[in-house]
């Protein structure tokens, strides 16, 4: 018979292997996935995790690419895993990620005329005026907006969880349901492009230099979200190890009561972590707006801030970990749609090869906490 015991100490080993062993047991369980759909598991498996690196047919193209959609992942886990890490689930990065890109793109909109424009929602006009043309300062501002959008999106279960005691799990996911609502709306009436001949989505943000988010260095993918996240790698790193406040983090997610006793406010400490989680997410999005995005659309929002749980978790809440896991799940995918087009992949499956991650992540993780013995059943008399 199999039965758990209990270790005395994390075993720092299992804490470290189990995110390797994960991804292996993923690649298999994926390959066995492909297999049922009639594909054949090695080369899909080949061309999610080593075409895009070193294939010389689409390296070029992928590689930097990595950089691209890795930023928002690591933006926005790096602020879920402070607050993970606190006991303090934000589940609704998704809605803060758009509600970010609103905000950002708002503040374009508004300045892009140089002329005459008018405010508009729902085909009405509200109100007309007359701006210069757009500024240095415009890109600047947009950030400020992005985070902004995404800081009061987050503070809003953070607020409902310490004046009413709501569950911030339920919140800020159902908020982002609200975030998808207004993202559509948004698309259709007041961010809808003009000249765009009835269809929904906002004019194109990389036809404005000061508005865009242009590379930094040419065929790289290094633009200023990439920046950006390893700066936000830099603060968590500095808040968590270094810091009385990542003490305070820690203290409360692993002795909650300690903590009190610490003197650690419970309310302060919700309303940090998901209003810098939700900051995170704004950030992400504002920059993928102006840059990858390009414009606001009714599919505007890739579920970045859903798979960013999946970093988290893999990374080990640690902003180094973050980083490498958010490198690895940029690659599932751009593999993932390299697949899709090759070998006729749907995109679901994909999505829940990435889903196995988490899964397999989450079951491994009991090694870190249990020991597994074998133990002989006695005979009956």
């Amino acid at each position: 018979m199999l039965r758990l015991e209990k270790r005395p100490q994390p075993s720092r080993a299992w804490i470290w292997a189990t995110p390797l062993l994960a991804v292996a047991l993923t690649m298999i369980a994926g390959g066995v996935l492909f297999a049922l759909l009639g594909k054949d598991p090695l080369a899909a498996i080949r061309m999610i995790f080593w075409d895009p690196l070193f294939s010389p047919q689409y390296a070029s193209y992928s590689r930097p690419q990595l950089l691209v959609k890795a930023a928002p992942l690591i933006l926005i886990a790096v602020g879920l895993a402070i607050g993970f890490r606190a006991n303090i689930w934000n589940i609704g990065a998704e809605g803060q990620y758009i509600i970010g890109a609103l905000f950002a793109a708002s503040v374009a909109l508004i300045f892009f005329p140089s002329g005459p424009a008018d405010v508009r929602i729902f085909g009405r006009v509200l109100f007309s005026y007359d701006v210069a043309p757009a500024r240095w300062w415009l890109f600047p501002a947009m950030i400020l907006a992005g985070a902004l959008g995404g800081l009061l999106w987050g503070l809003i279960p953070a607020i409902l969880k310490t004046r009413f005691n709501t569950n911030e799990i339920l919140v800020s996911l159902l908020l982002v349901y609200v975030a998808e609502k207004l993202l559509a709306a948004a698309a259709v009436s007041w961010l809808r492009n003009p000249t765009g001949a009835g269809f929904p989505g906002s004019r194109n943000l990389s036809q404005f230099a000061e508005a865009a988010n242009h590379e930094l260095i040419a065929n790289t993918g290094m633009h200023w979200g990439v920046v950006a996240a390893f700066i936000a790698v830099i603060f968590g790193y500095v808040l968590l190890q270094r810091h009385m406040l990542g003490f305070h983090v820690r203290l409360a997610g692993q002795a909650p009561r300690a903590a009190r006793f610490a003197g650690v406010a419970p309310a302060r400490l919700v309303l940090f972590c998901l209003g810098i989680s939700g900051l995170l997410a704004g950030l992400a999005g504002m920059f993928e707006v102006a840059g990858p995005a390009r414009m606001i659309s009714i599919d505007f929002n890739t579920g970045y801030g859903f798979t960013a749980i999946i970093v988290a978790f893999l990374g080990r809440l640690h902003p180094v970990g973050i980083v490498l896991a958010g490198l690895l799940m940029a690659l599932t995918y751009i593999g993932g749609e390299l697949a899709q087009f090759r070998l006729g992949l749907p995109s679901a499956a994909i999505q829940v090869f990435q889903g196995m991650l988490l899964f397999f992540l989450l079951a491994l993780d009991m090694l870190s906490n249990y020991r597994i013995r074998l133990a002989w059943k006695e005979a009956a008399p």
